[in-house]
């Protein structure tokens, strides 16, 4: 039997370009199945695991505003994109002996079920994955926001977002040889820094309920599992006073 995991229930924020690999566009399903795998093997942890994924791998409000598009349109296509992105990862992770429901903020009865806050709790306690589709569900907020919101309602213990570094630095390390990595910090000084790490709309949402996030690489097998154990990986943004204990199962 494992050890108990550091973190009851977790909320996965993963972004589209996570599952993009070295297509440059679309799902790489290679990166999927690999995906799934960090996913299944927390989930054997014994966590509690609710996931959301952004779109960017299909489609960018940004490009799509310098098209003519506007701004509502824009966000709406987005959150199409991150309704393909989660039947995607929920086909590789059923082939991996998980169950799992996708809940959709935009209702399409035919591929997801809607968000109801109460059902997704209730497959939570069942062991299932669930991952949480269509951003909010209205234009003008990221999927970063997204997460911190489902986050909170599903009463995660901690805010996990996989990126393609291993957490916070000084300054950009593609660019600056002398960064360093941030290991702790607090929501203020990360909103003060203006560090690009997430929005702010979700990092406010975090510091308001005292939320803690863990920025960590995903690209490194294993790392999914580690955060889950509570082991020293990545950066931690969090109240000056929060100790891992408090959220301990």
């Amino acid at each position: 039997m494992p050890a108990p995991p550091a973190y009851r229930r977790i909320l996965l924020k993963l972004s589209g370009e996570a599952l993009m690999g070295r297509e440059g566009y679309g799902i790489d399903h290679e990166v999927a199945r690999s995906v799934a795998d960090e996913i299944r093997d927390a989930h054997a942890q014994g966590a509690s695991i609710g996931v959301v994924i952004g779109g960017g791998n299909i489609f960018r409000g940004i490009r799509a505003r310098e098209l003519g598009i506007d701004r509502v349109g824009a966000d709406t296509i987005g959150m199409l994109a991150t309704v393909m992105n989660s039947l995607a990862l929920q086909d590789a992770l059923e082939k991996r002996g998980l169950e799992t429901r996708v809940q959709s903020a935009i209702q399409m009865n035919a591929v997801a079920e809607p968000f109801i806050r109460r059902r997704a709790i209730r497959h939570l306690e069942k062991g299932r994955v669930v991952i949480f589709a269509a951003g909010t569900g209205s234009p003008y907020f990221s999927t970063d926001t997204a997460a911190a919101l489902r986050a909170l309602e599903i009463g995660a213990d901690i805010l996990m977002k996989g990126t393609k570094v291993d957490g916070l630095f000084t300054a950009d390390p593609s660019t600056d040889p002398t960064a360093q990595i941030i290991r702790r910090t607090t929501y203020d000084q990360v909103l003060d820094d203006r560090l690009k790490v997430m929005d702010t709309a979700a990092i406010a949402h975090c510091r308001e309920n005292e939320l803690p996030i863990l920025i960590f690489n995903m690209q490194e097998s294993g790392n999914i599992v580690r955060a889950v154990r509570g082991e020293a990986i990545g950066s931690l943004i969090a109240c000056a006073d929060y100790r891992l204990e408090s959220s301990s199962a």
